[in-house]
């Protein structure tokens, strides 16, 4: 990210289909709780498109 924070993307196959797993480091600036949320939001959307 432009401030150098990292985040990392795993997709691992299981038998459901795939898992994806988000790490990502947090920012000083908002709760962890909320940039969870916003990452989570990503992910929905990502899932939603996914399944099309």
């Amino acid at each position: 990210m432009d401030d150098n924070r990292k985040a990392t993307v795993t997709f691992t196959p299981n038998e459901k289909g795939v898992q994806v797993t988000v790490e990502f480091d947090a920012e000083a600036i908002n709760p962890v709780e909320m940039q969870r949320g916003g990452w989570q939001a990503i992910s929905d959307s990502f899932k939603k498109y996914a399944e099309i």
